[in-house]
């Protein structure tokens, strides 16, 4: 096994290799064995489904323990905690909610925390000196971007192009710029055996079911309920019990029966946890994808400058990646996995060659990534090394506050879920 370098990294982008890949066998924290809890989508049930799997002669069941869209954003967040340590220096944008009245909780959102990176709405909707993101100088660089101009997402938000980006929110609505994922991570469970979903709770005040009904208060003092019909809140026809029919376990008090159930009406898996043979890490970085872009200079195109921006892209992935797994894989309440060996990297060369073994750990793809974005520069390709600073807009600003007196004024399980 070979550690990477930057004459390795090089000829791999310049050349023929096909990708970086790395599969990594987890195992629960607990130990094998031990149940986990996959992430819950709508009518909270798994993502499940049958794979193919090379030393099996039929279909496993798998389960999704993180997807591709929820790595993209562990790994975003090791780049948000380095930068935030000083450990490296990567161009990123910022909202600043700190001195708006009553935000200063917020604080400030930067491109590698908003969902949709440098096209998301929170940095459209902010200001970079007087006028909107997009409309000022830097902002108008992007509806120009596209693969034969990469060149301003380089210099602003790199990523970008790394994890994909669609400009859907943009001048140019659906027809914006569109820049694939050249890093695809997910996170599998392997032949999935499903738990037994229970739910029950002991009230210490015993609160019985008959105790109520209770009501939406009127006149808010700090509790949102009320037994007095006199004081609730009512509409054209009766008062407003709370829920259905005003049960206490509406506001949380009372006893819940115990009960089990491991599957829906349509025979899914409920969220009752998993138990699996194994979990894998699947990384993919496609140098194909990378190679498509071009960073133009001053309007003039050079091959050895494209081929230094490229190679800057790959470093990036590889050290978002080996930043991630150095934070551990804690990925939800019960689904902390460990890698009881050490994470390796295989390098996919051309057609018929031996995949070769390589190592790099989260120090070593720093100090990677910092000599590639070095030899960039002194070909005249650099990118930020202070954050584009904006200020959220007056109307962005009365949203989020707005949302959160509703918050404040609102009982538990009224607020308007969302995407």
């Amino acid at each position: 096994m070979s550690e990477l370098n930057l004459d390795v990294l090089q000829q791999a982008v310049a050349g023929t290799a096909a990708a970086f890949r790395s599969r990594n066998k987890l195992e629960p924290a607990g130990g094998k064995g031990d149940k986990v809890f996959p992430p819950t989508y709508a009518g909270a049930v798994y993502a499940t489904e049958q794979r193919r799997l090379p030393d099996r002669d039929e279909p496993v069941e798998c389960v999704l323990l993180d997807s591709v869209q929820s790595q993209a954003n562990r790994m975003e967040e090791a780049l948000q905690q380095a930068l935030d340590e000083g450990r490296l220096s990567i161009p990123v944008i910022e909202v600043d909610f700190s001195e708006a009245d009553l935000l200063s909780e917020v604080g400030k959102v930067t491109s590698l925390q908003a969902p949709h990176r440098i096209a998301d709405a929170i940095l459209r909707d902010s200001l970079l000196g007087d006028v909107p993101f997009r409309q000022s100088p830097e902002g108008k660089r992007i509806d120009a971007v596209g693969l034969a101009n990469a060149t301003p997402l380089y210099e602003l938000c790199p990523t970008a192009l790394v994890f994909g980006m669609w400009d859907s929110t943009g001048p140019k609505g659906g027809l914006g710029a569109k820049f694939q994922r050249a890093m695809v991570s997910e996170i599998v469970g392997i032949d999935a055996q499903y738990g037994v979903k229970t739910s029950s709770r002991i009230d210490p005040l015993q609160i019985m079911l008959n105790a109520g009904p209770l009501y939406h208060a009127k006149n808010g003092n700090g509790i949102h309920w009320t037994r007095n019909e006199e004081e609730a809140r009512k509409d054209k026809k009766s008062p407003a019990k709370l829920g259905k029919d005003g049960k206490p376990s509406e506001a949380n008090h009372g006893n819940v029966t115990p009960s089990l159930s491991d599957r829906d009406r349509e025979g899914r898996p409920l969220a009752g946890g998993v138990t699996v043979a194994d979990a894998e890490q699947t990384i993919v970085l496609s140098l194909p994808a990378i190679r498509r872009l071009k960073f133009p200079i001053d309007g003039k195109v050079d091959p050895q400058v494209d081929h230094a921006g490229r190679t800057v892209l790959a470093a990036l992935g590889l050290c978002a990646a080996a930043l991630a797994a150095e934070r551990g894989f804690d990925l939800r309440s019960r689904c902390v996995l460990w890698a009881p060996e050490a994470i390796e990297w295989e390098l996919l060369g051309k057609p018929g060659s031996k995949a070769e073994t390589i190592s790099l750990e989260a120090d070593a793809a720093i100090s990677l990534l910092n000599d590639a974005v070095a030899a960039a520069a002194e070909l005249g390709l650099t990118w930020r090394t202070e954050p584009l600073r904006l200020e959220p807009s007056p109307q962005l600003v009365d949203l989020v506050r707005r949302s959160q007196e509703l918050a404040a004024a609102q009982g538990p399980g009224e607020a308007e879920g969302g995407e």
